[in-house]
Order: C-alpha cells, then structure tokens, then sequence
C-alpha cells in the first residue's frame, strides 16, 4: 500500500459518512411512509411547542437532503482548494461530523412526531428529540477538533545507521504514522449500521429494545476503528504508540527497558492477518505490508508496528537505550 493510499482513508471516511447520511435523510421518512400523514408537520411553533407547518412526503424527504448535499459540498470544494490532500481537517469533520448529526436527529424526530397521526395537526413536540441531537452534534464537533489538535507534526529528520550520535545537551525526536483505507471503510460501514439501527429505533419505526442489535455494531466499529491508524514516537522517554484517531488506547516502553530495536520486512500473511496481532512473533501491529519496527524489551515479547521511516526510529531508539544503560 503507497504512502498516498495510506493518507487517503481519511477522506474516504469523510465519503462513507457523507453518502450513509443522505441516504439516511431520504430513506427515513419514505420507510414510513405507511404510518405518516400526506403532510408531515415539518415546523414546531418555538413557544408552544406546537405543528405549525407542514411539507408534502417527498418534500420531507428531501428537504433535508439537499441542505445536507449543498454542507458536504462546500467541504469538499472548501478542501480541493486549500490543498489538504493528506486527510480531513478538524474543521471539517466537526462540521461534518455534528451537520449530519443535527440533521439526522432532526429527521428522526420529526418522523417520530408524525408517526400514526391522521393529520399532520395531530403531530407531537419534538422539543426532547431536538434538544437530545444538539447534545450529541456538539460532542461529536468536540470530537473532530480533539482528533486534529492530536495530530502528529511532520518528523524531524535523523541521521541514518543503526545507530545515532546524538550531541550532548541536544535532544531528537523521531515521529511516524500510519493507517489503513480498508479498515477505516469497514469502521465507518459498520458505524453507519450502527447509527441506522438507532435512528430507525428513535424515529419510532421500531421498537426500542431493536437498540440492543446496535451494541455489536458499535463495537466492532470502534474496535476496528482503534486499530486502523497508529502513531508512534521515539524520544527521550523511549517508544510511545498511540492507537486510532483519538490516539487512545496507547503502548509505552521506556529506553532503559528496550534492549534493543531493528527494521524488519513483515507481510500480513506471516503476521496472520491485519490489525492488532498477537502470534509467534510477538505482537504485530499490522496496517501495510513492509518495513516495521520491532523492538525487543527486557521484558516481555517483541513488539513489531509497521510504519514508514522504520530505519531511523530504530538507530534513535538503540541510541537512546545505550545512554541509558551505561
């Protein structure tokens, strides 16, 4: 896998999420269709918390589609011009991110009040419903912002060889990441399942115990998510990696425990898979077939993570283990 199509799971992501909502918004008011008025209420009066409004079935459908394909659109156009090829920046995913939220939430609770009502007179509030999405839109726009402010900067370049001179009194850090497209797109399909459960269960369309078929969903979203991307770390306190976008959970080994590092040449097939392996060899962090750094600690076994630049994040980590156990 190429360093480009490593970087573009990101924006892949940001694809998925973009096409579930839209045919989320359309889907759900026409999946309905049976139990909703001609006119849905589509409108709430702000005070008394009453329909004040209404919209034909397809328009209902609609309507929040298009406001939802004119955001993405902006992002993406807003994204070619900036240049930001290497992946979605926290700007954009909190807008897309709590813009699909908010619009979800909002359909499902206008579906709901309308549900098995004759006229669209009759509908519910819609007040908790909207009030509920406003909450997770803005922790979801948190979340987008946390994943960007964590980011890793650019490596710092380091001499080449096993080994590093590092002058005194000079410190040197050697960063890399990694991820992988295919894991990203399985994470977001099996998230965008998860959400389709929930919001068909909170529009009314079935019945809340239905939520419990989004628990294995949601888990295996996160967990595979968690083990698509990986940042590692090499400085004065020896290897930190960080998993998943949030870069949470992580691995520390401090230099003084590293007896010593190397670049190894591993494929999935010897490793037994892709993602977060325990095996033969240790536990493999496996995104891309290729080089991976592997290090051997005093205790325990060895710990293999394939990123790029594997090389000079093993000569800085010999180096640093060496000054430390002199």
């Amino acid at each position: 896998m190429t360093d480009q199509a490593r970087k573009s799971g990101a924006p892949w992501g940001a694809v998925a999420w973009s096409v579930g909502v839209l045919a989320l918004l359309t889907a759900l008011p026409l999946a309905a269709s049976g139990r909703l008025p001609d006119r849905p209420a589509t409108h709430w009066d702000a005070g008394s918390g009453r329909p004040d409004g209404s919209m034909p079935l397809w328009a209902a459908a609609l309507f929040p589609a298009l406001i939802w394909s004119v955001l993405a659109v902006v992002v993406v156009l807003t994204l070619r011009r900036a240049g930001t090829g290497g992946g979605v920046p926290g700007w954009a995913a909190a807008g897309l991110g709590s813009g699909g939220v908010t619009l979800l939430g909002g359909q499902a609770s206008v579906v709901r009040a309308n549900l098995d009502r004759a006229d669209w007179h009759e509908a519910g509030s819609v007040t908790s419903g909207v009030v509920g999405t406003l909450v997770v839109a803005a922790a979801v726009g948190a979340a987008g912002l946390l994943v960007a402010r964590r980011a890793p900067a650019a490596p710092r370049p380091a001499a080449d060889g096993p080994t590093l001179e590092i002058p005194a009194g000079q410190r040197v850090v050697w960063l890399a990441r990694a991820s992988n497209s295919w894991l990203q797109a399985i994470a977001a399909l099996t998230g965008l399942l998860a959400i389709t459960v929930v919001v068909s269960a909170l529009a009314g369309l079935t019945d809340l115990p239905f939520l419990l078929a989004a628990a294995p969903f949601t888990l295996a979203s996160v967990l595979v998510l968690g083990c698509s991307s990986v940042r590692a770390r090499v400085g004065e306190q020896g290897l930190h990696v960080a998993f998943g976008p949030l870069g949470w959970p992580t691995r520390h080994w401090a230099a003084e425990d590293v007896e010593s590092a190397r670049v190894e040449s591993r494929t999935p097939a010897q490793v037994g898979g892709w993602g977060y392996r325990l095996g033969g060899q240790g536990t493999t962090v496996m995104l891309r077939g290729g080089e991976c750094l592997v290090i051997h600690p005093s205790k325990g076994r060895e710990f293999a993570v394939s990123v790029d630049d594997a090389e000079r994040g093993a000569a800085l980590l010999n180096s640093l283990s060496a000054r430390h156990t002199r």
